[in-house]
C-alpha cells in the first residue's frame, strides 16, 4: 500500500524491552480511559434532551411553539435553530479554548493533575446543567462541562499511550474511544427511560454527567502519573518504581534509559518545533486527522440521531430508541476495534472504515432523497428501515476505524519535540470542527435536505485517500522512534529532506541526513555513559548522548533497524 508500512522490528534499545501487558496496566488504563466517559456521556445526552419538549419549552420556546404551531413545516427544518445548535456546540468551543492550558498544568503537575481537574470541572457543569433555571445559567454549565472534556481529552489519549508497552499501545489506547461509546449508549438509554419523567426527566439525564465526572476525578488520585511525565517533573527515583510496577518487571533498563534521555533533549527542544519544515508531516496529520474525524459526519448521527428519525416520521420515542440501537452498534464495533487494531495495523482499519463510511452515506442520501415526501412528512417503512440500517453500518465502520483511531495515531507518531504541541493542536482542531459541525448541521439539513450527507460523504472520500498515500503506518514502533518513519516515507521524505540528505540517509548516515536527537532515540547513534543530573531522586540508571560526527552504518547501529535505507523485517 502506496505510503505505509507495518515495521515489525524498530531496533535500538526497543528490541531490549521487556514490558508485559499486567493486570495493573490494564486496571490503570481502564480508570484513566474512563475520561472518555465524560465526553461520550454528553455526546449521547444532548441530542435526546434537545428532542424532550419540556426541555425546549424552557430554554427554546420558540423552537416548541414553532413545531405545534406549523404542523405542516418542511420537517427538515424543525429544528433549525441557532441558539439550540449553540447549546450542543458551545462544549466544543470551550473544549478547543481550555485544551491550550493542559501544557502549563502538565508541566507543574503531571497529566494526573490535568485528569483530575478534567473530572473536577465536568462534576461542576453536571451540577449547573442539572439546576439550570434560564439559558445564561445552562450555558455556563455547557462551557464548564467543555472545560472538564477539553482536559480530559487532551492527557487521556498521551496517558494511555505512555503508560502501555509499545506492542500493546493500540489496544489499551483504545479504551478511550471504548469508554466514549459506552459514554454514548448508557446516555441513549437513561433518555429514553427519562423522556416521560415529566417535567423534569431532562433534568435527571443532564444530571446523570456528574457520575462519570466523579469516577475520573477519583480515580485519577489513585491511580500513578506517568514514567515520562515524572521524570520530566525530576521525579526518577518513582518514575523508575512506576515503570517497574507497570510493566510487571524490574528489568526496564532499555525503556527507562530511552525515557530518560528524550526527557533530557527535551530540555533544549523548541516548544514551537513542529511549524518547522522537518515536522511539515507531523504538522499536517495533526490538523489533518481530527478535521476529517469530524468531518467524517459522525456528530450529525452521535447529536441529531434522535432529530433526524422524528423528523422522518417516527415519533420520539420510536427515534430515541433508533438511537439507542446505533448506540449499541458503536459499543460492539469499538470493542473489534480493539481486537484488530494491532493485529491488522492502522492503516487497514482507516481504509477500510472510509470506504464503508462513503457507500452508506451515498445510500443514505440516495433513499432520503428518492423516498421522502417532505410535504407529507411520509417516508415508506422499509425506507426508514434501511435508513437505519445504514447509519448503523456507517457507525459500525467509523468505530473500528476513525473513532479510536483518529485519537490514536496523533498521540503516538509525535517524538519528544512535537508531542505537547502537537496534541494540543489536534485536540484543539477536533473541538473546533465538532463546534462547526455541531453549529452548522441543523441549518445543512434545512438547505440541503440529503445532499447534507453527500458534503460528508466527500470529506470521507479525501480522507481515506489521505491515509492510502501519507500516511506511515505505526503499529509497534515505540513512541521515542516515531520521527524516523517520515523520513522512510515515499512523499514526505521528498518534503523535510534534501536530496544529499536523502542520499545519506539509503547510506544508513542519520547525521548526514539531518536527524537530530528530537527525530529518534540517541539508542540508533554511538552512546556515553552519563549521568541524570539536577533531577529529584538522585542519578538513576544510563543515559546516552551522541556522539558528534558518528555515522550509523556500523552493524552495531543498523542491525534490524528503522534507521537505514535497506530492507528489514518490516511489511510495505
Amino acid at each position: 500500500m502506496a505510503g505505509g508500512m507495518v515495521v515489525a522490528d524498530v531496533g535500538g534499545r526497543a528490541r531490549d524491552y521487556n514490558g508485559k501487558v499486567t493486570w495493573y496496566v490494564i486496571l490503570v488504563a481502564l480508570i484513566a480511559s474512563s475520561g472518555g466517559l465524560l465526553f461520550g456521556y454528553d455526546l449521547g445526552i444532548t441530542g435526546g434532551v434537545e428532542s424532550f419538549p419540556d426541555f425546549l419549552a424552557i430554554f427554546f420556546p420558540e423552537v416548541a411553539l414553532a413545531q405545534a404551531a406549523d404542523k405542516n413545516a418542511d420537517p427538515y427544518c424543525s429544528y433549525d435553530s441557532q441558539k439550540l445548535s449553540a447549546f450542543t456546540s458551545v462544549l466544543f468551543l470551550s473544549g478547543a479554548f481550555f485544551s491550550f492550558f493542559t501544557g502549563p498544568v502538565t508541566r507543574i503537575g503531571g497529566r494526573k493533575l490535568v485528569m483530575i481537574l478534567g473530572g473536577a470541572f465536568f462534576c461542576i457543569g453536571a451540577i449547573l446543567c442539572a439546576f439550570a433555571q434560564d439559558l445564561a445559567m445552562l450555558i455556563i454549565g455547557r462551557v464548564c462541562l467543555g472545560a472538564g472534556v477539553g482536559f480530559a481529552n487532551q492527557a487521556v489519549p498521551l496517558y494511555l499511550s505512555e503508560i502501555a508497552p509499545a506492542h500493546a499501545r493500540g489496544s489499551l489506547n483504545v479504551m478511550f474511544q471504548m469508554a466514549t461509546t459506552i459514554g454514548i449508549w448508557v446516555a441513549q438509554w437513561i433518555n429514553y427511560g427519562t423522556q416521560k419523567m415529566h417535567p423534569h426527566g431532562w433534568r435527571l439525564s443532564v444530571g446523570l454527567a456528574f457520575v462519570p465526572a466523579v469516577i475520573l476525578f477519583l480515580g485519577s488520585i489513585i491511580i500513578p502519573d506517568t514514567p515520562n511525565s515524572l521524570v520530566a517533573r525530576g521525579y526518577v527515583e518513582q518514575a523508575r518504581l512506576t515503570l517497574e510496577r507497570v510493566r510487571g518487571t524490574p528489568d526496564v533498563e532499555a525503556e527507562f534509559a530511552d525515557i530518560v534521555e528524550a526527557n533530557n533533549n527535551s530540555k533544549t527542544v523548541n516548544k514551537w518545533a513542529i511549524f518547522q519544515k522537518k515536522y511539515r508531516p507531523v504538522l499536517t496529520g495533526a490538523v489533518l486527522i481530527p478535521f476529517f474525524q469530524q468531518f467524517t459526519g459522525i456528530n450529525t448521527i452521535m447529536f441529531y440521531a434522535t432529530q433526524l428519525f422524528d423528523v422522518l416520521g417516527d415519533g420520539a420515542n420510536a427515534a430515541l430508541l433508533n438511537t439507542a440501537i446505533i448506540g449499541a452498534v458503536n459499543v460492539g464495533s469499538t470493542i473489534l476495534a480493539i481486537v484488530l487494531v494491532d493485529r491488522l495495523g492502522r492503516k487497514v482499519l482507516l481504509v477500510e472504515g472510509g470506504i464503508q463510511m462513503f457507500i452508506c452515506f451515498v445510500v443514505v442520501a440516495g433513499v432520503m432523497g428518492g423516498s421522502f415526501n417532505k410535504v407529507t412528512g411520509y417516508i415508506p417503512q422499509n425506507s426508514a428501515s434501511t435508513i437505519l440500517a445504514f447509519e448503523c453500518l456507517f457507525t459500525a465502520g467509523f468505530a473500528w476505524s476513525w473513532g479510536p483511531l483518529g485519537w490514536l495515531v496523533p498521540s503516538e507518531f509525535h517524538n519528544i519535540e512535537t508531542r505537547g504541541t502537537g496534541q494540543a493542536i489536534t485536540v484543539c482542531v477536533n473541538f473546533l470542527c465538532s463546534f462547526v459541525v455541531g453549529q452548522a448541521y441543523l441549518t445543512m439539513l434545512c438547505r440541503m435536505e440529503y445532499g447534507t450527507y453527500i458534503f460528508f460523504a466527500f470529506w470521507v472520500f479525501c480522507m481515506t485517500i489521505y491515509v492510502i498515500f501519507f500516511l506511515p503506518e505505526t503499529r509497534g514502533v515505540p513512541i521515542e522512534e516515531m520521527g524516523i518513519l517520515w523520513r522512510r516515507h515515499w512523499f514526505w521524505s521528498k518534503v523535510i529532506m534534501t536530496p544529499e540528505e536523502r542520499a545519506a540517509f539509503q547510506k544508513g548516515d542519520l547525521l548526514g541526513a539531518g536527524v537530530t536527537t528530537g527525530d529518534v532515540t540517541p539508542a540508533h547513534v554511538p552512546r556515553t555513559t552519563g549521568s541524570a543530573k539536577g533531577v529529584k531522586g538522585g542519578v538513576t540508571g544510563t543515559t546516552a548522548g551522541i556522539t558528534p560526527g558518528a555515522m550509523v552504518n556500523s552493524p552495531a547501529s543498523t542491525s534490524n533497524t528503522i534507521v537505514a535505507g535497506q530492507s528489514s523485517n518490516a511489511k510495505y
